[in-house]
């Protein structure tokens, strides 16, 4: 059998006591807390208000079909998104992470937020992981409250904010600017106490379409920094504008590139769809590289 020998025999984080394999690729379910994200039938708010029927009818369609982690985000990143408060963004985040812990108390639970405040709240109601696109670049107190919690940290790259992150793609090396920033700021999560991070390259954020294409062709170079990889490429606009569709018509190109990043690496798949997603590990899996 063929072994990819980019990886440990065994990768785990510890997640409170609760140890998370990433031996093998896993699926990380989008669970949209908005009334604006990007890809409309991921929204879970309805006039304000959290849908709960819907929410745990999601989430365990999502695990039965083979997701491993849930990931709530009650703050939208995509561009041009209305910004919420703190409170606002605790409000819709907390009753459906205490929703879902209470309905499904094996699951994984992610926490999809920059803020340290509703990191520390999210964790306190019963999520594993913190999921922070601004890698904590948006808040100052974000990686002492990991460290403190001493829960895995999902590092992402992003310049600005998601207001202004695509006033930012100029790069003199993409790849050696990406992962010199990520490698920087595990460092300064280490020093602080903090132990399972994981890479998010930030596919879509502060990268224009060919940027993005770039920085999947070379993930593995991301992948060979040493720390487990999360690929979130779901439906995003460098799949549906280089097909000419819409979110809603890239699932074919969504499968197409996850298998593109498993072959490179990937360790997670952050999806609007598990199921294809889990069938695309399961059929990698097949080809005898893990």
């Amino acid at each position: 059998m063929l072994k990819d020998t980019r990886f440990p025999a065994k990768i785990t984080i510890n997640c409170q006591g609760r140890l998370l394999s990433l031996a093998e690729p896993c699926v990380m379910g989008i669970l949209n807390l908005t009334p604006d994200s990007f890809f409309a039938d991921s929204r879970l708010l309805e006039a304000g208000m959290l849908q709960s029927d819907a929410l745990l009818h999601k989430a365990g369609e999502m695990l039965c079909d083979g997701a491993t982690i849930l990931d709530l985000g009650a703050y939208s990143t995509r561009p041009g998104a209305s910004e919420i408060s703190e409170q606002e963004e605790i409000d819709r985040l907390i009753p459906a992470v205490e929703t879902i812990r209470k309905a499904f108390p094996d699951a994984f639970l992610s926490a999809d937020t920059f803020r340290s405040r509703v990191a520390r709240a999210a964790i306190a109601a019963g999520a594993n992981l913190i999921n922070d696109v601004g890698g904590g670049t948006l808040d100052d107190d974000m990686f002492r409250t990991v460290a403190e919690l001493q829960v895995p940290y999902i590092l992402m790259h992003m310049r600005g904010t998601p207001a202004t992150m695509q006033l930012h793609t100029q790069y003199e090396n993409l790849l050696a600017d990406v992962a010199a920033h990520l490698l920087n700021r595990a460092h300064a999560l280490h020093l602080l106490g903090a132990k399972d991070v994981i890479f998010d390259p930030g596919f879509g954020f502060a990268k224009t379409i060919d940027q993005n294409f770039e920085l999947l062709r070379r993930l593995g170079e991301i992948v060979h920094l040493g720390y487990p990889v999360l690929a979130g490429i779901s439906r995003k606009s460098m799949i549906y504008r280089s097909l000419g569709t819409d979110a809603a018509g890239a699932l074919n190109g969504t499968t197409f590139l996850h298998a593109f990043a498993l072959s490179a690496g990937a360790r997670i798949l952050r999806v609007h769809d598990v199921k294809p997603a889990a069938e695309a590990i399961q059929l990698y899996l097949k080809l005898g590289f893990v």
